[in-house]
């Protein structure tokens, strides 16, 4: 059927997605070199899920090299040139503190890794589809200007918005501040629609909301379903950074962002750019996600309150995925919060419990 390139293919979204298109049939390089444990620690390393993944996953072929090389990238996309069919772009310097502290690294990577990938999709492999996994950061802090109110776990926006059932894509990503992370990935993010409209590349940007599920490699500064249960079930001591842990996050399983980069590679458009999350379906405040993480473990989670919010962090995101449902209405979000959770204790408890 072709070769499937998936880059961050040890990470959350890319092991989903190499696991994914493998068993439809399609040949799949992984190109990741665990540059996760770079930014947040030998903790968040992610060679345990490439070993899973060279493991289980026959058609897998595993590549450690930096996105930033250019030539090495030119090289693997010579390879196999023509027969590409599918390039998924999911590796990322994915935090807004980090970003501050290396502000060059952040920026090569997001940004002149992503030209690097889209250029040598032009150059080899033009008919491919090529999928870009943004982030709603590219709205900077927008969403904060929003006519929110707050309520006793969380903060809503009036029930009355547009933007009520999630917000759209005609938010202005100008005038605002995006963090060095947003801004990164929002010259990525604009890369990708220009590689789509001036050469015809079939290409989309997913500005997803938090992504999560069993396979994130969770840490401190991203991955918040995944750090906070690893948290609960260990008794490491979590700290909530301001808006009194009522801010509101939809969070998406990979399961079903990935069942969505199928429906569009097999019916792709050009330069399309999507919001996706769990939407009204599944979210939650950081107040009810440690109150279902004592649910479900049976004990009392130790945490601190810092009163000093993240620059650029958002008070209340929801993504409306109705732009995405009009032109794939076969596809719906399956997993909510409590299914996400569970299933993220039931599969890690092991690895973190007993290493």
């Amino acid at each position: 059927m072709g070769v499937a390139i998936v880059t961050g293919s040890a990470g959350l979204v890319g092991s989903e997605a190499a696991s994914f298109f493998a068993e439809k049939g399609l040949d799949v390089v992984g190109i990741d070199n665990d540059m996760r444990s770079y930014f947040f620690g030998s903790d968040a390393s992610t060679l345990w899920n490439r070993r899973r993944l060279e493991q289980t996953v026959p058609r897998y072929r595993h590549e450690a090299i930096d996105i930033r090389d250019t030539d090495a990238i030119m090289s693997i996309f010579k390879k196999y040139g023509k027969s590409i069919v599918l390039v998924i772009h999911a590796a990322a310097q994915p935090s807004h503190d980090w970003a501050a502290r290396e502000a060059l690294t952040d920026f090569t990577i997001n940004a002149n890794g992503t030209l690097n990938l889209l250029e040598a999709t032009r150059q080899f492999s033009s008919n491919a589809v090529f999928i870009f996994t943004s982030t709603n950061k590219v709205y900077g802090d927008n969403p904060n200007f929003l006519p929110l109110v707050e309520h006793e776990t969380r903060w809503e926006i009036q029930a009355d918005h547009p933007y009520a059932n999630g917000i759209k894509e005609d938010m202005s990503i100008d005038q605002t501040m995006h963090s060095l992370f947003g801004a990164s990935k929002v010259a990525a993010d604009i890369l990708v629609q220009e590689y789509g409209r001036y050469f015809g590349i079939p290409s989309a940007c997913f500005r997803a909301g938090c992504l999560t599920g069993p396979h994130h490699s969770g840490a401190q500064l991203h991955g918040f379903l995944a750090y906070l249960m690893r948290c609960a079930i260990t008794g490491m001591p979590y700290t909530i950074f301001g808006y009194k842990g009522k801010q509101v996050r939809d969070n998406i399983h990979s399961a079903d962002l990935i069942r969505a980069f199928d429906a569009f590679f097999r019916s792709p458009k050009i330069a399309e750019v999507y919001n996706i999350g769990g939407g009204r379906f599944s979210n939650c405040s950081l107040l009810e996600a440690i109150d279902l993480c004592q649910q479900i473990t049976g004990r009392e989670l130790s945490y601190r309150y810092d009163d000093n919010h993240r620059k650029g962090d958002h008070i209340w995101w929801i993504s409306s995925n109705e732009k995405f449902k009009q032109h794939y209405p076969e596809w719906d979000v399956v997993y909510d919060v409590p299914m996400i959770l569970r299933e993220i204790a039931e599969q890690n408890y092991d690895r973190w419990v007993r290493p």
